[in-house]
């Protein structure tokens, strides 16, 4: 008899949502362990200004490294790229929908924005791209859940704000979005709307329960992403995006794109290859954009 599943999760309903996902695939008993991260409580400053999306994970990666739960279930892009020592990705689902959508008071397009408009966002990717399209526009941090970011479009100086079309459908939320970006016109964040399940590397009976979770395809192209990030060297203050696709000729293209915050200076560069090799097209894409960027450039986006 098996003992249940301790998994641990941030306490917000996208969270819970994600969770009750990784139940059903687990078909084992299991015991949620809800909790607030320092992520969570910090909510009147930029997360790239107080650690960045790592302070979502510390408390689940403590619990991990001390046995308090087995398994960890994070959205992967909130998952820094460099992991504690001692743990380790056990499975990726496959991805859900990895685009951004724009949510807007009074149902208006990104183009349809008057002059001057208040668009809310806590990501400088998705700022950098904004302001790229429309530097009119005044970009404005916005923190909190996705319902709380609702409310706050609702009750605040907003007139729309940016959202992961994932989370939105996982909340059955999607009535809210007025726009929904193709990744041409927004590139996404690495690994969205990927779920990531962590472990302890330790623990061999956990690996083995998670392995026939993990889908290939998606581990394949969140390679491809992530290697891009650690190639640039990437923090919470860059402004990057990478999204990796495979096709119906089974082989693997990466995008990716590093920029100035306010959008107006940018690189892209673009790969093609088989999936087995993803780490590597990651980290031929990450220097092809370094070379045409330049030190100093990468430097002022490091910070």
């Amino acid at each position: 008899m098996h003992s249940p599943v301790r998994i641990g999760t941030r306490a917000s309903k996208l969270a819970l949502a994600q969770t009750t996902l990784v139940q059903h695939l687990l078909k084992r008993e299991t015991f949620v362990v809800p909790m607030t991260t320092s992520g969570d409580k910090i909510l009147d400053i930029p997360l790239y200004d107080v650690g960045g999306k790592a302070l979502f994970c510390k408390e689940l990666d403590h619990a991990l490294l001390n046995n308090d739960v087995d398994i960890a279930v994070h959205s992967l892009k909130d998952v820094p790229t460099d992991l504690p020592q001692g743990l380790a990705i056990g499975a990726v689902l496959p991805r859900a929908n990895s685009v951004d959508a724009l949510v807007s008071k009074h149902s208006l397009t990104l183009e349809a924005l008057p002059k001057g408009s208040v668009i809310g966002t806590s990501s400088l990717r998705r700022q950098a791209q904004l302001l790229a399209k429309r530097p009119d526009l005044l970009v404005k941090s916005i923190r909190g859940n996705v319902p709380t970011r609702l409310q706050k479009l609702a009750t605040e100086d907003f007139d729309a704000i940016i959202l992961a079309m994932a989370g939105l459908e996982r909340l059955n939320l999607t009535d809210h979005a007025t726009q929904i970006f193709t990744a041409d016109e927004m590139l996404p964040a690495a690994s969205q709307g990927v779920i990531a399940i962590l472990y302890a590397e330790h623990r061999a009976d956990i690996a083995a329960m998670l392995a026939p979770l993990n889908d290939a395809a998606t581990a394949a192209c969140i390679t491809a992403e992530r290697a891009v990030l650690l190639a640039l060297e990437a923090n919470c203050k860059t402004p990057v995006a990478a999204f990796a696709e495979i096709n119906s000729e089974h082989s693997l293209t990466l995008r990716a794109f590093v920029s100035l915050e306010d959008g107006t200076q940018s690189y892209t560069a673009t790969a093609t290859g088989l999936p087995s090799d993803a780490f590597e097209m990651g980290k031929r894409v990450g220097h092809d954009l370094i070379a045409q960027a330049g030190i100093e450039f990468m430097k002022t986006v490091r910070r």
